[in-house]
Parts: structure tokens; C-alpha cells; sequence
């Protein structure tokens, strides 16, 4: 039981990132982000179980975040596409990289270092996007 509070918290948070991405229409929204986050948070608490399980005395959590960032970069690169003179999807492939880092935090009960994580890639998703177009505007007079 002590692990449902880090799975529901990882799942809120999961939520909120993915559903800006949902409603900026961008191919990996709602459930991608949901779910990347609540795996690398269950990842992370599973650990500890697996150890006790197989009678092990200690583990090394870093060896786990390590397997999620890697797992989780070969899911972002899947976001990412090429063209000619374009590249689509980088912005996508770090929100995906982000709710892995939170859901990580989650699983090691770094509770505010999520809940801030959180707060800073919504900001960026949404305020920069509106800093950019600014920018933009400011650069065609």
C-alpha cells in the first residue's frame, strides 16, 4: 500500500504534461505521457520488492533510472522525424523525456522535485510557445 500514493501522484502528474500535449495536437499526448511516467515510476518501486523476493541484501536504484533513461530516449527518438530541411517532433521527444525523469522522481519519493519538474516542462511547453511566437513577430519588423 505504501506504493499507491507514488502511482496515483505519478499518474496526476503524468496527466498534466500529456494533456498539454493533447491539446497541442502533437502525436504523443495523453496516454503516451500518462503511462511513460507511471512505468518509470513502477519501475522504480518495483525494485525493492524484486530484491526482497529473491532475497537479495542490496540494490543499486541507479542501475534502474539509468535503464529507464535509456528505454525512454528510444521511445522519444521514435517522435522525432526528418525532412528535407525540417525536423518534427524534438520538443515531443523531451516532454516524453521529462515525465520519465518525474516519474522517476515519484518512485524515489522526491515528491516536490516532481511536483516541480511538473510545474517547469508545463511552462515551457506552454509559456515558451508564446515567448517564441513573440520572438518571431519581433524579428519580422
Amino acid at each position: 500500500m505504501d506504493d499507491l500514493f507514488p502511482m496515483l501522484l505519478s499518474a496526476v502528474l503524468g496527466t498534466l504534461v500529456g494533456l498539454q500535449r493533447q491539446m497541442a495536437h502533437k502525436p504523443a499526448g495523453l496516454r503516451t505521457h500518462t503511462l511513460v511516467c507511471i512505468g518509470s515510476t513502477m519501475f522504480l518501486l518495483v525494485a525493492p520488492h524484486a530484491m526482497r523476493s529473491f532475497g537479495m541484501a542490496s540494490f543499486d536504484p541507479t542501475r534502474i533510472v539509468h535503464g529507464v533513461v535509456a528505454g525512454v530516449g528510444f521511445l522519444g527518438a521514435g517522435t522525432i522525424m526528418r525532412t528535407e530541411l525540417q525536423v518534427h517532433g524534438l520538443t515531443t521527444a523531451a516532454s516524453i523525456w521529462i515525465v520519465a525523469a518525474i516519474g522517476v522522481a515519484v518512485g524515489a519519493r522526491a515528491y516536490g522535485l516532481a511536483a516541480v519538474g511538473t510545474l517547469l516542462a508545463l511552462l515551457v511547453l506552454i509559456g515558451y510557445r508564446k515567448a517564441e511566437k513573440a520572438l518571431s513577430l519581433a524579428g519580422d519588423g
